[in-house]
């Protein structure tokens, strides 16, 4: 019984390799992931700094905020493997930067999804959820437009 699950993530495992371009993947989801940092920094940290400021009942205290940053790049971190394999799954091997685009456009719907349905619930002004679609759309296009750029399909 072990040995069936070990079997089944080594078959997985073999899939993947035969399919994608391991080394390539890698090299993409850190980039990926460095970009979403970068991105995050320029639109939470910069763009909407006052926005939060203003709204600041809403939010954690700064050094409670600092303490769970961990989460934060977990967040980050699984949110590029699971956009870069994707990709990586469906969309590379067309080397399309209109099939890449395509792609990153149905991931911003469902940031903006999420956002919709959050401010169903939560308390967020209208303003600021609007400025989170916006900018969120606007950086899983960047996203994509970099996956696309980086990531090699392997040559069969």
């Amino acid at each position: 019984m072990a040995g069936e699950g070990l079997t089944s993530f080594s078959q997985l495992a073999s899939l993947a390799a035969k399919y994608m371009n391991v080394r390539s993947l890698l090299i993409t989801i850190v980039v990926a992931f460095l970009s979403i940092g970068v991105m995050d920094f320029l639109i939470h940290g910069i763009l909407l700094k006052e926005t939060y400021a203003a709204t600041a009942s809403l939010w954690r205290p700064e050094l409670e905020m600092k303490a769970k940053m961990p989460f934060m790049l977990l967040g980050q971190f699984l949110f590029a493997v699971a956009f870069t394999l994707i990709f990586a799954a469906s969309v590379a091997e067309k080397r399309s930067l209109s099939c890449s685009m395509k792609y990153a456009a149905m991931i911003g719907l469902l940031y903006i999804a999420n956002n919709c349905m959050m401010y169903s619930v939560a308390l967020y002004p209208g303003s600021l959820v609007l400025k989170w679609c916006l900018a969120s759309f606007v950086q899983v296009m960047v996203l994509g437009f970099v996956v696309h750029k980086v990531y090699k399909v392997s040559a069969r």
